[in-house]
């Protein structure tokens, strides 16, 4: 990997922008569903997210790569609130995001890191800063005494799903909800977890 990319956990507020821009170029296409404005969508990403729950890669200064995760103490997303929403969104809208975006929540598992998303600037995409995320987070997790890391992936995005098995991660189900799948935009999703007893 080029020495120029450094990986650190958390990112300060002047880099608020550029996380919901690299969050919002991976997962932009789902969360549009439960808030279609892009510029509402970029507004809620930038307060809403809680740096401390998050590894990121920088080049030259600029954020190339995010990696977001949960704990019971909170997640890079959290700060995603009714109340936000409400703000950016008006009642209605608020109400409606909230019953979406709760299609997409996963249960908190005790001893369990949960993975928030992932992503990598596309012209940096090739460079290892995936994987170098990815082993940046599992070393975290077994640092804090966490027993496994979990993550699910989309039937869409098999070239996730090849990192993480490259990384050691393994899957455990695959959940059907093809009567989603004309609100989601996909009808399957896998969970994978990587064992921390195995050496990161």
């Amino acid at each position: 990997m080029n020495e120029e990319i450094m990986v650190q956990q958390g990112f300060p507020d002047d880099l608020r922008l550029a996380a919901a821009e690299l969050y919002d170029a991976a997962f932009g296409a789902k969360l549009s569903i439960a808030i279609p404005n892009s510029a509402s969508r970029m507004a809620i990403l930038k307060k809403g997210f809680n740096p401390a729950f998050s590894f990121v890669a920088l080049h030259n200064g600029e954020m190339v790569g995010i990696a977001g995760f949960k704990t019971a103490q909170g997640a890079l997303t959290n700060g995603i609130s009714f109340r936000l929403l409400q703000e950016e969104l008006g009642y209605a809208g608020a109400v409606r995001a909230v019953l979406i975006l709760t299609l997409f929540q996963r249960k908190q598992v005790p001893n369990q890191l949960l993975m928030d998303g992932i992503s990598v600037s596309p012209k940096m995409r090739g460079s290892g800063i995936g994987t170098n995320l990815l082993h940046s987070l599992l070393a975290y997790a077994q640092q804090e005494g966490y027993q496994s890391v979990r993550l699910d992936v989309i039937e869409t995005n098999p070239a996730a799903q090849r990192l993480y098995e490259r990384v050691g991660f393994v899957s455990i189900k695959t959940e059907h909800f093809a009567y989603l799948k004309w609100l989601l935009g996909f009808g399957a999703a896998t969970e994978m977890a990587f064992d921390l007893h195995a050496k990161v």
